[in-house]
């Protein structure tokens, strides 16, 4: 039964990361999406919302970063990547891309 389950996710991972998007069979998380959320909450300990996505199909070479921390506050929207770039710094060396969408807290 397990193997068939494996070759399921093997076949859906295939068929979606064409489209850009993983199909996350057994697991919740990635390695690399707790590691970089780690990194941020660490960084940000502000931090009200945060969410790492793997948008790369698993392979861990491009990732989605959404994070809401009052730290951004009265910092403009290129101000707010380049603090997620600079904690982020160690681990970008090992990416092909990241996309970063930052907000403060809504009073």
């Amino acid at each position: 039964m397990l193997e068939y389950v494996t070759n399921v996710c093997t076949y859906f991972e295939q068929r979606t990361a064409i489209h850009g998007q993983a199909l996350r069979c057994l697991s919740t998380q990635t390695e690399g999406e707790i590691r970089i959320a780690n990194v941020l909450k660490e960084k940000f300990p502000l931090a009200s919302s945060l969410k790492v996505v793997d948008i790369s199909g698993g392979c861990g070479a491009m990732y989605e970063v959404h994070i809401e921390s009052s730290e951004f506050s009265g910092k403009r929207t290129v101000q707010q990547h380049q603090l997620v770039n600079q904690a982020l710094k160690d681990e970008i060396q090992e990416m092909h891309g990241l996309r970063i969408f930052t907000d403060i807290p809504k009073q």
